[in-house]
């Protein structure tokens, strides 16, 4: 197997302070934050696959790579912002923030269902990170956001490949698009928003937390990142996984419509001040 990549394969001494843009790294603080929280979702996938020790040690390997990339994530932001503490934000964060782990089944009504939801995250993620690798002109976030990227990738068609060979009945094309939009709306929920103002709002400054002003936030820093072929290939992503040709009719015809949402709902971002 090929060696993954280590911490001390960037090239951090080629840090530019020159070509950082503020708002991408306020992005990047919140993303370092969520990326190192894996090991609660390892505890629950672990629990939901309690009986496959084969999966499990999937599930341990993926999760050290994600605290990895946090860990990655976290040192970059602390180098464009040396005011800027990795471990003490992500202190706030969890104070804040936090799943359940306690749970033997599987919250998307099955397990092959939980895999399809994975496969939604890991597409989010490796879209998200190739775009990043595009938009940045700082060389030591290139490197970061490139090895991230192909990781998350090679994670998508882990769980696409532990879903297509599990033992269980396979939930219809129906069932996994409801799976994989439920999966989606739940970015809406407080692990990003909450990630973004333990990462950017000092507790000196007095601000609250309020769910739908600092997911503004992010998401106005993060979704306009994207452009045209990053969308497409998440979209892509989420089709295959839940049964769909990515380069047939029905996919041909969404993905223009998806881009004109995406382009309206980033437009609208880019008039609130946050």
């Amino acid at each position: 197997m090929r060696r993954h990549w280590t911490l001390d394969d960037i090239k951090w001494g080629d840090f530019d302070s020159s070509k950082v843009d503020p708002d991408l790294l306020n992005a990047i603080k919140a993303a370092a934050m969520v990326e190192f929280n894996a090991p609660d979702y390892v505890t629950y996938l672990k629990n939901v696959f309690a009986d496959r020790t084969d999966i499990k040690k999937t599930l341990e390997q993926w999760g050290s790579e994600e605290v990895q990339h946090g860990r990655a994530l976290g040192r970059w932001a602390e180098l464009a912002d040396p005011t800027f503490r990795f471990d003490e934000a992500m202190e706030r964060f969890r104070t804040g923030y936090s799943i359940k782990t306690d749970v033997i089944v599987s919250v998307r009504g099955s397990r092959a269902g939980e895999l399809i939801a994975r496969c939604v995250v890991e597409s989010g993620t490796s879209s998200f990170y190739t775009a990043i690798k595009e938009a940045t002109d700082e060389p030591v976030l290139k490197q970061i956001a490139t090895n991230i990227a192909a990781d998350e990738f090679r994670h998508y068609k882990l769980f696409y490949d532990t879903f297509r060979d599990i033992d269980e009945t396979v939930p219809s094309r129906l069932t996994r698009a409801m799976i994989a939009i439920g999966r989606i709306n739940e970015a809406d929920d407080d692990e990003l928003s909450y990630a973004y103002y333990a990462a950017n709002v000092r507790p000196e400054d007095g601000i609250a937390y309020d769910r739908k002003t600092f997911a503004r936030a992010y998401e106005k820093r993060a979704l306009g990142l994207y452009r045209r072929q990053h969308l497409d290939r998440l979209v892509s992503m989420v089709a295959k996984a839940v049964g769909f040709d990515p380069q047939g009719a029905v996919m041909r015809l969404l993905k223009p419509v998806i881009w004109r949402f995406w382009r309206f709902r980033i437009n609208r971002l880019e008039k609130v001040a946050v």
